[in-house]
């Protein structure tokens, strides 16, 4: 009864294996297209490549500043105004900037003739002047010399005679001047008939003020006379000698510098002293210069054609030295810098393309190409990054290149997504990765490859082994050729039954 049983059971089973075969070719063929997703196996080339973003910068970004702190005089741009290469953007007040380059320029003129007069020689009128400076010179040491000689020798019995006897007129004259005074002061009183007394002083008025005026001459007389005749009988002291001594010395000395002058004259001169006035010449020309160079810094001027970004500053407010008043943008060419960590820069090198959208503009693809990767990475919350120069073409895109990068309204600082082509594999067998599947328990890759040229027949498992996969597909190494069909069988249909 067992065993009858057991073999029904086994008969069913075969029954329903086979009815289920028959149904799934019958269900399998009935399908519609896109159930079963299917792929041929094809040479192809594929491309390997690292996508960055970054932000879109121009050719040339400064800011700029005025070099010393003044009163803004003039604000010629505005933001977003085209310039060019020159042009003045803004303009402090110079005006004393002026007049110290006019300072300059003179100095540097005196330095110059003065240069040109020690080349060409001295005038004649020169060493004439200073030949008679050293003969007045000459003449002044005479005098003090012969001062001295004096105060030591002593006077002579006859000066001192002669001053005693003025010292004797001078006191005669000056007792007949008193006299003479006392007399004219003198009144006399006589009486009146009526009996009256009466004083009268005949000489007052003009006589009395002549008289006055003599005696106070004679007295002056009387006192110069004295002095010199009790200079005389005393003799000089020491601090009259000292004081003669040192006139003989500096009139010597002056003696000196005038003779040493006119030889000067006389030799031309020197190539030391050629050389300290051509010394001054340059000094006095580099103050020039930085003057004119104060002057030039005191106007902002465009250092090349660009558009303006920013204006800090104001017409009549002060601006700060350092401090920028202007940021000016070179837009003639856009670059991407995009940071790019460690693992991935191994792959990169200069001079791949590179693939650019904008997030600001959907729809524009822009062709790019490697220029710089950065010697030394930037850390950054842990990560290693190195910042990747990517230029852009001047063409907009691969597709359009007709169309100029600069009519499409590409601006700084705008969000890029770059994808670099690190590698290209020609004529390699490709087929997508949504065909792949991975044994868990081996880890081995394999597909499902279709058997026949119907729908209706069964697929097989094949192992393969895969290459550079990206995105979404994959090189085929071993396992497959050229032209097989490979499926994606859904996780629904009875595989089991359908594998050969």
């Amino acid at each position: 009864m067992k065993r009858r049983t057991l073999y029904m059971i086994l008969g069913a089973a075969v029954i329903v294996v086979v009815i289920g075969l028959v149904a799934w070719r019958v269900w399998l063929a009935a399908q519609p297209e896109g159930e079963i997703r299917s792929a041929l196996v094809k040479r192809d080339t594929l491309l390997v490549a690292v996508s960055v973003s970054g932000s879109v910068e121009p050719q040339a970004r400064v800011s700029l500043a005025f070099e010393t702190s003044g009163r803004v005089a003039e604000v010629a741009v505005e933001m977003g105004d085209a310039v060019k290469a020159g042009d003045v953007l803004a303009r402090l007040d110079d005006r004393k900037l002026a007049l110290q380059v006019q300072q300059a320029q003179a100095a540097v003129t005196l330095a110059e003739a003065q240069l040109a007069q020690l080349r060409s020689g001295p005038r004649a009128e020169e060493i004439a002047s200073a030949e008679a400076s050293v003969r007045a010179a000459q003449g002044q040491v005479g005098a003090a010399a012969a001062n001295l000689d004096q105060l030591e020798a002593g006077p002579e019995e006859a000066e001192v005679a002669t001053a005693q006897a003025d010292l004797a007129a001078a006191i005669s004259q000056q007792k007949v001047a008193q006299d003479t005074y006392d007399l004219v002061l003198t009144c006399v009183t006589f009486r009146l008939p009526n009996g009256e007394k009466q004083e009268i002083c005949p000489a007052l008025g003009a006589p009395e003020e002549q008289a006055r005026y003599n005696l106070q001459a004679a007295d002056k007389a009387l006192a110069a006379a004295q002095a010199r005749f009790d200079e005389l009988a005393a003799g000089a002291n020491t601090d009259q000698v000292r004081a003669a001594r040192a006139n003989v010395a500096g009139a010597a000395a002056q003696r000196d510098a005038a003779q040493a002058q006119l030889d000067l004259l006389r030799a031309g001169a020197t190539g030391a002293q050629i050389a300290d006035v051509e010394a001054q010449v340059a000094q006095a020309q580099a103050g020039l210069e930085q003057a004119q160079l104060a002057l030039e810094r005191a106007t902002l001027r465009a250092p090349f054609d660009g558009v303006v970004a920013q204006v800090n500053a104001t017409a009549g407010e002060m601006a700060s030295a350092g401090l920028p008043a202007a940021v000016l943008l070179d837009v003639s060419r856009f670059h991407i810098v995009a940071r790019v960590d460690e693992i991935e820069v191994g792959r990169l090198a200069e001079g791949q393309v590179a693939q650019v959208t904008l997030d600001a503009l959907p729809g524009v693809v822009l062709t790019g190409t490697v220029e710089r990767i950065a010697p030394v990475a930037t850390p950054e919350s842990g990560v290693v990054y190195y910042d990747v120069t990517i230029g852009l073409a001047p063409t907009s895109s691969a597709t359009r290149p007709d169309v100029p990068i600069r009519d499409v309204p590409v601006r700084a600082d705008m969000t890029a997504n770059a994808t670099i082509t690190v590698e290209e594999l020609a004529d390699v067998l490709t087929i997508p990765t949504w065909v792949v599947r991975v044994d868990r328990s081996t880890g081995q890759a394999y597909v499902d490859r279709r058997i026949g040229n119907k729908r209706s027949d069964g697929v097989e498992q094949v192992n393969v082994q895969l290459g550079v996969r990206y995105e979404g597909v994959a090189q085929v190494l071993d396992g497959l050729a050229e032209g097989d069909e490979v499926v994606l069988v859904p996780e629904s249909t009875p595989f089991n039954l359908a594998v050969q």
